[in-house]
């Protein structure tokens, strides 16, 4: 075990903050807004403290972290960071913090919103970092506590039912993953995910709970997974929660909770149930291909620009699901291309961090351009709003384009990887995911050009463009859209050993 435990501390250091805005009840609300940053920032400081120490070659975990739980139940606190969870901790190290300055004219109880909002981080870090599934599930529940209390406390006028419908929605997925793994470990005796996924490639895992058995667990784990991306239909939820929650919120919402349930697919339900997903995997391309072309053209239908966006999530999001799929259908088929997998992998774990920049930054605008129009934020509720704040206009140009796949931002290079990969393992797939493609470019261009270079409307007289405090959460994401968009072997170098290894191993067992 390494001296320092520095995992434990990327986890914690923003609970202890949490801690310790909870005691500081008579803290001028400024002085709370302040230390929520700093711990905040505490993240991403302690991300390019590792990234600065991770070897990409070599192979396995780093910085692990094991120590004996609960004894009695085979249970270990451990955790270990490879190229997946780096990405994605270096994804929450960018957005918490602007989801934090998004939130720096919060009204009311500002304490407690940078709390809530610290707890979150927290659990998130915790699902990312975390490698036995009973502390696992405590990071992955811990998270819906927070996020609820942000929606209904400072959300719209719809924060109540959408929170509630969010926590409903996922809390009944996680019933049935807990299932699940109870009955896993009733068969195997263990937690560990590497453990389970050693046993599960000697055949252990099948054998010791039936054809019928695996297929119910893996189905159970699946569900509790597939709601949180969501896999469509399984979507409803999220656009009134992303629509309704505050600004800061839906940005971490869409910029990181949203990669957790992919995050499970590839560190939980791939390498325990390679037979399983690869037999359902017919299926479950269908279902991508609705979150991928019925998520397009639901955003295309919104007059709402948070749902718009919140649709877009979805439409994203499926590409990964997609991608995935169409890589676990190929497993074990003659004629395997290889590259093929290893692009649509590689694709997939750029577009999670690449969206989540993209679409925080697209929330944070929207956000800027609903607080000026007095709440309003349909799409006919603006027009010529580049003529009044250009600054504004550039900064969700960016944004828009990123989201769009434009060459030359980051948005393209994992939107064609996983493309240049499915056509080769599914081809009429990929092809039926063009039509998203299509439409994500119809809604985004039609809002762009509507609510930047429509007429001028009543409403964007007078308006001021952007603050230094307005424009301080998105300067750090959209200059990461450049770099990504033309040096992308920045994040690359990071996956490719592991997207190698994974490629390298498609064979059932």
């Amino acid at each position: 075990m390494n001296q320092v435990p520095w995992l434990s501390l990327v986890i914690f250091t923003p609970w202890a903050g949490a801690v310790l805005l909870a005691l500081l009840r008579r803290a001028h609300p400024h002085v709370c807004r302040t230390l929520a940053l700093g711990f905040s920032l505490s993240t991403l400081a302690l991300s390019l403290f590792l990234l600065a120490r991770f070897d990409p070659g070599r192979s396995g975990l780093q910085f692990p972290e094991l120590q004996v739980w609960i004894s009695a139940l085979n249970v270990h606190y451990r955790l270990g960071l490879d190229g997946l969870s780096l990405i994605l901790v270096l994804l929450t190290g960018l957005v918490a913090p602007a989801a934090q300055l998004a939130s720096w004219r919060l009204g009311h109880s500002v304490r407690l919103f940078g709390l809530l909002l610290l707890l979150l981080q927290g659990a998130a870090l915790g699902v990312f970092l975390a490698l036995d599934f009973f502390h696992w599930f405590i990071f992955w529940e811990l998270s819906l506590v927070p996020a609820y209390f942000l929606i209904k406390f400072w959300g719209g006028s719809g924060a109540s039912r959408a929170a509630y419908q969010f926590v409903v929605y996922t809390i009944g997925g996680s019933a049935f993953m807990l299932v699940g793994f109870a009955a896993l470990f009733g068969a195997t005796g263990t937690f560990d995910f590497l453990e389970l996924a050693r046993r599960a490639a000697e055949g252990e895992v099948a054998a010791r709970l039936g054809p019928w058995g695996v297929r119910a667990v893996f189905l159970g784990v699946f569900l509790g997974l597939a709601v949180k991306v969501p896999l469509w239909p399984l979507h409803t939820w999220l656009p009134p929660a992303y629509a309704e929650a505050p600004t800061g919120v839906s940005m971490f919402l869409t910029g990181v909770m949203s990669k957790m349930g992919v995050y499970g697919f590839l560190r939980i339900l791939w390498p325990i149930f390679p037979a399983e997903l690869h037999a359902a995997a017919p299926c479950l391309i269908v279902l991508a291909l609705g979150g991928v072309v019925l998520g397009a053209w639901a955003a295309m239908r919104q007059t709402d620009l948070k749902r718009m966006v919140a649709y877009s999530s979805v439409n994203h999001l499926s590409y990964c699901l997609l991608a995935l799929f169409a890589v676990a259908h190929a497993t074990g088929r003659p004629g395997l291309s290889s590259p093929a997998a290893a692009s649509a992998l590689s694709g997939t774990l750029l577009q999670l961090f690449n969206h989540g920049l993209s679409a925080a930054a697209l929330f944070h605008c929207v956000g800027l351009l609903e607080v000026r129009a007095g709440g309003r934020r349909g799409l006919d509720d603006f027009g010529g709003v580049r003529t009044v704040a250009p600054v504004l206009a550039g900064f969700c140009g960016v944004a828009m384009f990123s989201s769009l796949g434009l060459p030359g931002l980051n948005g393209f290079v994992g939107e064609f990887l996983i493309f240049r990969g499915v056509f080769g393992l599914a081809p009429a797939a990929a092809g039926i995911a063009c039509l998203g493609l299509l439409a994500t470019a119809l809604f985004l261009l039609t809002f762009w050009q509507r609510v930047f270079h429509g007429p001028t409307g009543a409403s964007v007289a007078g308006w001021r463009d952007l603050t230094l405090v307005e424009i301080a959460p998105l300067v750090p994401l959209t200059v990461l859209m450049f770099v990504l968009g033309v040096y992308p072997q920045l994040l690359a170098g990071l996956i490719n050993p592991l997207v190698t290894a994974w490629a390298g191993h498609l064979v059932l067992p």
